[in-house]
């Protein structure tokens, strides 16, 4: 699918761009209908889908055929962010880790696989952020249930360490088929004389009934979801 006519393209990147850069996450609503939500939170049960080692939820590496909007997701995602996440290496001092070549005969370098999550009763994602500062900063995350009549509890939740200031908790409203772009390692934050870097942990927290089922898609590899 080419990047004209991209269903992508009907969102404000603009705004959307601008969020992620004062706020560290911008909503991506209704990216996926409810049909392409359910067929993806269907996959988990895949027998093909690997389990990734996790002590409190269950994860599974996306390596499944998926929908063509999935197929593609990665590198649109990546073509439209990476100019912000350039600009926030620059900003901090650092680099961003360059996505494998398959031509120059290289490992590539360990990246987290897409993933689909499946939270029980009382299950939880402990907080947690990318310790690696030359990954990709930027992270999708969706949801594949309905708050409404699948699960209670599990809500997506974040919090911003600043210098020298407490923590602010924020929580993601996300709806059967929403996403979110976040940060998901340090980000510079324009300060009085000059930038700063904040800190933003991501988790999901217990789920009091019910199932939920989420996605979450590093940006680190443009190819990283097969057809």
């Amino acid at each position: 699918m080419n990047a004209a006519g991209h269903p992508l393209d009907r969102y404000d990147w603009t705004r959307i761009l601008g969020q992620l850069d004062a706020e560290g996450w911008a909503p991506l609503p209704a990216l996926f209908d409810p049909p392409q939500a359910r067929e993806l939170a269907r996959a988990f049960d895949d027998p093909a889908a690997v389990r990734i080692a996790s002590e409190r939820d269950e994860r599974r590496a996306l390596r499944l055929p998926a929908p063509p909007l999935l197929r593609d997701l990665p590198r649109a995602l990546h073509a439209r962010l990476l100019p912000l996440a350039q600009s926030w290496a620059q900003r901090l001092g650092r680099d961003i880790r360059d996505p494998p070549d398959p031509d120059a005969g290289r490992a590539a370098p360990d990246i987290d696989p897409a993933a689909l999550t499946r939270l029980r009763q009382d299950g939880f994602e402990a907080l947690r952020h990318a310790h690696d500062d030359t990954a990709f900063p930027i992270l999708l995350v969706a949801l594949l249930s309905d708050p409404a009549h699948d699960f209670s509890g599990g809500e997506f939740v974040m919090t911003e360490q600043r210098p020298r200031q407490q923590s602010r908790p924020l929580v993601l409203p996300l709806g059967l088929g929403d996403a979110a772009l976040i940060a998901c390692a340090h980000r510079p934050i324009h300060g009085a004389r000059d930038d700063y870097r904040a800190t933003l942990r991501h988790a999901v927290s217990r789920v009091r009934d019910g199932e939920r089922r989420g996605l979450e898609l590093p940006l680190d590899d443009p190819r990283s979801v097969p057809g």
